[in-house]
């Protein structure tokens, strides 16, 4: 490394926010982007360790200490050159990613690890800026055709390796533009949508061809994609989600997570939702089921439409602050996370089961709520109620939709409804492949395109007989 001792030197430097008063009367991304002298020096932190753990943190193997290396020596080229070749999405990761590969640093063992992900942002978007990101479409191609079903981050990822080898690729996308969870999911403040579309348009001039608004065995059937193409690959996603079917739930106000998460995103986007369909939190009192990244995003997002008060509740203890026993290093903790939206304001409450929602002329009014124990028992005497207006279900995922191309290609799904593949991620259907969280169950950007690189690899050989794509 250019400064064996620069961990000893500089200290770790805190993600500059906008001002929490300013930033939740807008939707646009809350982070400030750091000076390049800044992430230079940060840079200088990465160790040059004998075995570097963040590699075995990192579900796509990253050249984490090479690129960091040649940030902190100004060679900004062969950074970005180095994060691509193992990262197909560095401006998502790098703003979404929780960062395991951190929580994996050596520096972490008794001390602040380096900004792995805010280096690796800072590398790809001085790229983008700087010009040096260009279409570079294959020299030749094979002649093999393959279809991806979806364009999140599973689908671009494998799309973009399967095109690098030279075959031709079509993306059937069912919403009305492409990106999957990442345009619908997650909210502007988190990533502006425009960051997708310079990557989707990067790739179209590569020579992938997007097809959105079709819906993979309905309005292109089962057969045509079989007979059209030499291998297809499903990157559908797993966006059915779990439901609370307790007493008061037919009641209105009461909304899954995703649902209220994406049409905000299309309102933010500019579309016009008829009244009837509008689920606005402005003046309500807010109520969200679920402490994970989608119950979060739904706090943040109601802040920006003004709710009256929020109250996020879960199911689980409250987390331990720091590292314990049951999670040393360098294992990922389940420690306390607090979010940009949870410091926008609300209140947080743990080791709560909600047991009924209470209503008043059809709509939800307050939720009958009972503390539980460390054993999930509830606390006698502990029964309490949460006013609230509106409620949204952010409890997590059951898997994808098995209606439609799943049926129709009669496609085996193991236990939890995922789509089953060998080792090779073939599906029980000949030259149909899966990838992401159809696959896998939900999951992590950085497993998603971890998981579109490897269903490449395998396509790759399975229809050449041999590949020159990474495995990781």
């Amino acid at each position: 490394m250019g400064d064996q001792s620069g961990f000893l030197k500089t200290g770790r430097k805190k993600t500059f926010y906008r001002p929490v008063c300013e930033r939740i009367l807008d939707n646009k991304e809350i982070s400030f982007p750091r000076d390049t002298d800044i992430s230079e020096e940060q840079a200088s932190r990465c160790m040059d360790c004998g075995t570097p753990f963040c590699h075995w943190g990192c579900p796509i193997g990253n050249y984490i200490p090479e690129w960091n290396d040649a940030l902190y020596q100004k060679q900004w080229t062969r950074a970005v050159d180095l994060l691509h070749a193992c990262n197909n999405l560095p401006e998502m990761t790098g703003r979404l990613c929780p960062a395991p590969c951190e929580y994996s640093c050596v520096l972490e063992i008794n001390d602040d690890p380096v900004t792995i992900r805010e280096n690796e942002l800072d590398i790809i978007e001085h790229a983008f800026e700087t010009g040096y990101i260009k279409p570079a479409p294959p020299l030749k191609r094979t002649g093999k055709n393959i279809a991806i079903i979806g364009s999140g981050p599973a689908g671009l990822s494998c799309a973009d390796q399967l095109n690098r080898a030279g075959h031709t690729v079509k993306i059937y996308e069912k919403d009305d533009k492409a990106g999957g969870m990442l345009r619908y999911g997650i909210p502007d403040f988190k990533l502006e949508k425009r960051l997708i579309d310079r990557r989707l348009d990067l790739y179209i001039k590569e020579g992938i061809e997007l097809v959105t608004g079709v819906t993979a065995g309905i309005d292109v059937k089962a057969e045509d994609l079989l007979d059209g193409f030499d291998a297809v690959c499903l990157a559908g996603g797993a966006r059915e989600p779990w439901d609370l079917m307790i007493e008061g739930r037919e009641l209105n106000g009461i909304y899954f997570a995703m649902d209220y998460l994406v049409q905000s995103n299309r309102r933010t986007a500019g579309e016009k939702i008829r009244s009837e369909e509008l689920i606005d939190a402005k003046g309500k009192r807010v109520v969200v089921i679920g402490g994970g990244d989608t119950g979060s995003d739904c706090v943040g997002t109601a802040h920006r439409q003004g709710a009256s008060c929020i109250v996020q509740i879960e199911l689980l203890p409250k987390p331990h602050e720091k590292r314990n026993e049951n999670y040393p290093w360098p294992l990922y903790p389940m420690i306390l996370k607090t979010t940009t939206s949870h410091e926008e304001g609300g209140e947080r409450e743990w080791s709560v089961s909600t047991r009924k929602f209470i209503g008043r002329e059809g709509h939800v009014r307050q939720l009958s709520c009972v503390r539980l124990d460390e054993s999930f028992r509830e606390i006698s005497g502990s029964a309490f109620t949460i006013d609230a207006d509106i409620v949204f279900l952010a409890l997590g995922f059951l898997g994808p939709d098995h209606n439609g191309i799943i049926e129709d290609l009669l496609i085996s799904c193991d236990e939890r409804g995922n789509v089953l593949t060998g080792s090779d991620f073939m599906t029980s259907s000949k030259k149909v492949f899966c990838a992401g969280d159809m696959r896998r169950g939900q999951s992590l950007i950085v497993w998603a395109i971890s998981e579109g690189r490897k269903a490449a690899y395998f396509i790759d050989l399975f229809l050449m007989g041999r590949t020159n794509l990474p495995f990781i």
